[in-house]
């Protein structure tokens, strides 16, 4: 019998017993997957940029500012690119059915971030072809079932000049974003248009877009864009895309501190969990591992088996918990924007294999301080 063999049988001697632990670390580690891939996904902030700024309104995010600022902004001689947006929220056929429309230049938004938002010249191009073109993120098509070519009636807050509130566009393309932790559960339209139809706040913005230079410490020029505002009337606060999400998060919950916590709870109530198993396993094996250590197990061995049991059961549970995190993330619908990808699987593996080792380390070394005498006297 070799050594992973007699180890796997070891695991599994007591087969309930296995199971339910197994089903404990999986549980653990379903919840890990699953907060881990909302913060590594699109709605939380680990994949924001430090680097792309964004300039809003001092007094609040929901007011505007006028569109004016854009040549000044554009002036800095370290602002590589700059665009504005104006963002329009609104329903699609029942109020619950929510989506977002972000107004803006099409040529300035693909210098300033087209990249992360996967904007190629063709879609660019389709959607200067009219101003009532939108180009739709992936995650927004698939979850609504769009397509391009098809007319859509956005229900919105913004009323236009003609006393309406309903604002109809042709989808020209779709934007699939650089990566999968892109949010691409919004649409880009025309702010020429949407400005020109609008009944209030015409020839003002939500917010401005700005892409340093290569090498420009982007802290640096936020202060000084705000520093170029400082006597206006409306005052500017510039941020970056990571500062920013993170400080939207915040106003509901500390979101990084609460995954952390309760993240935290599960693994140390697994631990907890863990040795207690292992320690009671050992002590019901003591005349086995004095029967071993006769026939010239080392203490190393011994210490390598029962190691090697407590990550055969954290490898078996917590990759069961994973598959089911991935399902999940499959499952659930893309406005959630949970990311399960190869960053979050690489750390599961390291906690997996820390935890495996952390668990087995006491019963471990108890098996090995062992006296054959007193293991014998266990017959």
């Amino acid at each position: 019998m070799s050594f992973f063999e007699l180890m796997r049988r070891n695991a599994w001697r007591k087969r309930l017993r296995a199971v339910l632990l197994m089903f404990s670390v999986g549980v653990a580690f379903l919840i890990y997957g699953l907060t881990a891939s909302f913060m590594a996904g699109s709605q939380g902030a680990a994949g924001a940029s430090d680097s792309l700024l964004g300039v809003f309104n001092r007094a609040g995010r929901g007011l505007p500012l006028p569109l004016a600022y854009l040549s000044r902004i554009a002036a800095e001689g370290d602002v590589a690119a700059v665009a504005y947006t104006t963002r329009m929220r609104g329903f699609v056929e029942t109020e619950k059915n929510v989506v977002a429309v972000s107004a803006t230049d099409p040529g300035m938004i693909a210098a300033a971030n087209g990249e992360a938002l996967g904007l190629t010249p063709e879609l660019i191009a389709a959607l200067e072809e009219g101003g009532d073109r939108v180009l739709v993120g992936r995650a927004l098509a698939q979850a609504q079932g769009w397509a391009v070519g098809q007319r859509i009636a956005v229900a919105s807050q913004l009323m236009k000049a003609d006393g309406s509130r309903t604002w109809s566009f042709t989808i020209a393309g779709i934007f699939e974003g650089a990566d999968a932790g892109t949010d691409t559960y919004f649409m880009i339209g025309r702010y020429d248009a949407i400005n020109a139809a609008r009944a209030r706040d015409k020839d003002t913005v939500d917010a401005f877009v700005v892409r340093p230079r290569d090498g420009v410490s982007s802290g640096e020029l936020a202060a000084r864009i705000d520093a170029l505002f400082a006597n206006s009337a409306a005052q500017t606060r510039t941020q970056s895309e990571k500062q920013f999400l993170e400080a939207f998060l915040r106003q509901y919950a500390d979101v990084g501190l609460i995954v952390g916590l309760v993240v935290a709870a599960a693994f140390v109530t697994i631990l907890m969990i863990s040795v207690n198993t292992m320690l009671f396993a050992v002590r019901e094996r003591r005349f086995e591992i004095g029967v071993m250590k006769v026939l010239g197990f080392s203490s190393g061995r011994i210490v390598a088996l029962i190691l090697g049991e407590t990550l055969f059961i954290f490898a078996v549970g917590g990759a069961g918990g994973l598959i089911l995190a991935k399902l999940a993330t499959l499952l659930i619908g893309p406005e959630f924007g949970l990311v399960f990808g190869a960053a979050v699987l690489v750390k599961s593996a390291a906690i997996i294999g820390g935890l495996g080792l952390l668990t087995g380390l006491l019963p471990a070394f108890t098996a090995m301080r062992l006296p054959i005498v007193h293991a014998f006297r266990a017959r």
